[in-house]
């Protein structure tokens, strides 16, 4: 068996654990428990959150950056904020939904280029429900990063649920190799958390004016993770990157990095 065989079998065998049930629950149980310990070793300073605070009860599509989740989802239960996370259906999209469950979320599986329109029916049941809130990342589950999809603001007009756009920083942190940059935050830190103003979008809105508020929520929810960012030193994360473009330049880079070695020899 030659290496690339082996190699290729043995990702095979742990795509193939990694789907296991049970495997992702335990995945799932041990990052709660790392970021409960990171949030009750830090400490925590919130940024409008009145904001967060006056939509209690109601119906609220929450909308964050696929990078900077982690630390939201204390916020969320602690505040006793029921609903549902929109989850894609990738290994890691489950995994991540049943750590959402530990935090009291249920999930909808799917995105916008799959499964979209049972997404949209499922969000719309969920928001009509009045008060329960949807939880959605608008450029994941691929890309670009910090690129805001259609998805959050076509909910809001169906149901006239408010858009409040959420996101959080940290002093003392890792960025994950990966197309969103996700953002880890580490125990003993300073963390950040800033709520964005609620946005209304009216079912009779015109198509100029849609793409104006999205391009201005855009604008906040990025503004929002430079200007926390900032403040803590970190470096700029980059926008537009895409999951499969990033895999492939990740994979160009250890190639060059091999061969360079190779060639030192």
């Amino acid at each position: 068996m030659t290496y690339k065989q082996f190699k290729k079998r043995w990702k095979k065998f742990w795509q193939t654990v990694l789907l296991s049930f049970g495997v992702q629950w335990i995945v799932a149980v041990l990052l709660a428990i790392y970021i409960w310990i990171v949030f009750f070793t830090s400490r925590r300073k919130y940024i409008n959150y009145e904001y967060f605070k006056q939509c209690q009860n109601k119906s609220v599509i929450y909308t964050f950056w696929h990078g900077r989740m982690m630390m939201l989802s204390p916020v969320m239960f602690l505040a006793g904020r029921r609903g549902c996370v929109v989850a894609s259906q990738h290994n890691g999209g489950r995994t991540i939904a049943k750590l959402q469950r530990l935090f009291g979320l249920g999930a909808i599986y799917g995105s916008t280029t799959k499964g979209a329109l049972n997404v949209l029916r499922a969000g719309v049941r969920v928001l009509q429900h009045g008060n329960y809130s949807l939880c959605i990342s608008p450029d994941g589950p691929g890309g670009p990063s910090m690129r805001m999809q259609d998805g959050a603001l076509y909910f809001a007009k169906m149901t006239g649920a408010p858009i409040v756009p959420v996101s959080f920083s940290a002093s003392n942190v890792r960025f994950l190799k990966r197309w969103d940059k996700f953002m880890v935050a580490l125990p003993f830190s300073k963390i950040t958390y800033v709520f964005g103003a609620p946005v209304f979008i009216d079912r009779n809105t015109p198509v100029e004016e849609f793409e104006k508020v999205r391009a201005n929520l855009e604008h906040v929810m990025l503004e929002h993770i430079r200007s926390c960012d900032a403040k803590y030193n970190l470096p700029i994360v980059e926008q537009d990157l895409k999951a499969g473009e990033y895999k492939k330049f990740l994979r160009e880079q250890r190639a060059a990095k091999r061969k360079n070695k190779g060639n030192n020899k």
